[in-house]
């Protein structure tokens, strides 16, 4: 019954097309529909597209959720939610409606073959801010460093780029 035990995530939701912040907030409706329950949610921050800053730029929030799907569901979920919202299969990185991110599953570090977390989250400002306003305490599962000491490590571009809205 182990794997009908209720599991705490971080999903990093983004939109840069369409009305990004209804974009984000249906991704939320879905989620919840979804029996998904929302524990937190940052702010909303805007930043540059990456890594072709011309395109739109990108809103951004984290959640952090509690479940009871396994991953394998979780992530077949948020992918539905993403072309519900639109999203088409295309160039990586290009602009869309909605993205979903599994940041944290658990504290998992590799899950059927899906690398925890996020290969590239302690990299980047748009899920490291947010992430750090909603869990303060939060330890990279894999690399056992803080998230105060990811952020700082963050270039100087990077931390003063990102918007609070």
């Amino acid at each position: 019954m182990s794997e009908n035990r209720v599991k705490i995530a971080y999903l990093a939701l983004g939109s840069n097309l369409g009305n990004r912040y209804i974009n984000i907030e249906l991704a939320k409706v879905f989620l919840l529909k979804n029996n998904i329950k929302i524990i937190k949610s940052s702010s909303y921050y805007e930043t540059l597209s990456w890594p072709n800053k011309l395109n739109p730029k990108f809103l951004n929030i984290v959640l952090k959720i509690k479940t009871s799907l396994d991953f394998v569901k979780l992530l077949d979920i948020c992918k539905k939610i993403e072309i519900l919202l639109g999203r088409k299969k295309s160039e990586k990185n290009s602009p869309r409606e909605c993205d979903i991110d599994i940041i944290d599953y658990d504290k998992s570090v590799i899950l059927n073959g899906v690398i925890l977390p996020h290969p590239r989250m302690h990299k980047r400002n748009f899920v490291l801010i947010p992430l750090f306003e909603i869990e303060k305490q939060w330890k990279h599962p894999k690399l056992k460093i803080h998230i105060k000491s990811l952020i700082l490590s963050l270039s100087y571009d990077d931390i003063t780029s990102i918007k609070q809205i």
